[in-house]
């Protein structure tokens, strides 16, 4: 792992917000982070908290303005162009949703990517590097990082049947390149290994109910 890597993450810290949670979840298209969000929400709110779900990029009605933008683009996007409407995307959610909804103790926010995805989708498959990634994200809010980020990893293969059965109109990032597919998955690995301590990585090619038991086993650990 490159040394400069692992230098910035000192750049980046945790809401200052006890007694809250600040969750994400992580994974190329098919993973199943629908799906297992909406497990550990109901397991959440059994357990007595206040749950926000929210998505990137969106949130916020800035943020799905951004989101109609960059997913319906038919014209190719330049992947600084993208990083910077992703940003700017979650720096109003963080502001408007995430971060006021932490500073009330027992609350929790399950956020549909972050940091992760720009740093796989823009960062190594778009080419911009890593680096450049961190270090557009060094400056507050943007430095702030969920508690615990679930990493659902399969691979592209999957990916493209588990497409093909639900039949869905490609977005802008689905209709990419074989090439763009297999280095999205490199970079989830990659990332999942530089931030090991924060990121859970688990096997989602196995059946639902067991990657949903990993992920709730793992959540106790959080959520007394």
């Amino acid at each position: 792992m490159n040394n400069r890597l692992l230098s910035m993450k000192s750049l980046f810290r945790n809401p200052e917000t006890p007694g809250s949670l600040f969750l994400s979840f992580e994974g190329i298209e098919g993973s199943g982070k629908s799906t297992q969000i909406k497990e550990v929400e109901r397991f959440i709110k059994d357990k007595g908290f206040r749950v926000t779900t929210l998505r990137e990029p969106g949130g916020t009605a800035f943020g799905e303005k951004l989101r109609e933008a960059i997913l319906k683009s038919e014209a190719p996007l330049h992947p600084l162009a993208e990083c910077h409407l992703f940003l700017a995307s979650r720096a109003q959610l963080l502001k408007e949703k995430i971060l006021p909804f932490l500073l009330e103790p027992g609350s929790v926010v399950i956020l549909d990517r972050y940091i992760d995805s720009t740093l796989a989708y823009q960062g190594r498959a778009g080419k911009l590097g890593l680096e450049t990634v961190l270090t557009l994200h060094q400056f507050e809010p943007l430095n702030l990082l969920p508690h615990r980020t679930y990493f659902l990893d399969i691979e592209a293969a999957l990916s493209y049947e588990r497409q093909k059965v639900r039949g869905n109109a490609k977005d802008y990032f689905e209709s990419q390149k074989n090439e763009f597919h297999e280095n999205l998955v490199d970079g989830y690995k990659e990332i999942a290994e530089l931030f090991k301590e924060r990121i859970l990585k688990i096997d989602a090619q196995r059946p639902l109910e067991e990657v949903t038991q990993d992920i709730l086993d793992d959540l106790k650990g959080f959520i007394p």
